[in-house]
Parts: structure tokens; sequence; C-alpha cells
């Protein structure tokens, strides 16, 4: 179940901050409509990181898309060809 709470009750700030916990965060509510959001900082660390892979993910795909993907046996011809080079 979602933690809301109005604004207001920042007043007492401290009470508000010990609502919030890993996983469990507590979103504000000004004149009656979701504002803003409280979080422990673990939750938010992970969140960007999830936004950060999407993001690579989501330029791998773009990428892709413009010059084509290659298959399992052309990337191990690509490999074995450095390898041959390098002996």
């Amino acid at each position: 179940m979602p933690n809301i709470k109005p604004i207001s009750d920042l007043r007492s700030y401290t009470a508000v901050l010990d609502e919030v916990a890993q996983g469990s965060p507590v979103f504000l509510t000004k004149n009656g409509r979701g504002r803003y959001v409280i979080q422990d900082i673990a939750d938010y660390e992970r969140h960007e990181a999830e936004r950060t892979l999407l993001t690579q993910l989501d330029y791998g795909r773009r990428v892709a898309d413009e010059r084509g993907i290659l298959t399992t046996e052309q990337v191990q011809g690509i490999f074995a060809e450095r390898f041959a080079q390098e002996a």
C-alpha cells in the first residue's frame, strides 16, 4: 500500500523521514494531487542504474536497426580472423 501524505506533514519532517525505507517511498501531495516522492538512496541509485541500462540497450537496438545484426557464425568468424592475425 503506498504511503501518501500531504506536504503539510513535512512540518514534522523527521516523522515523515522515519517512514521512508528501502522499497517503501513516501509520496507527498500538494493541493490533493501527487507532487513529490521521498525515497531511500539505494532505491534511487537502483532506479538510475536501471535507467542507464535501458538507455544503453535502446542505443544498441537502434544501432542494430541501422547497421544490421550479425549471426553467431559471423561473430565467431570475425574473432577467429582477428585471432589468426595476432598469432
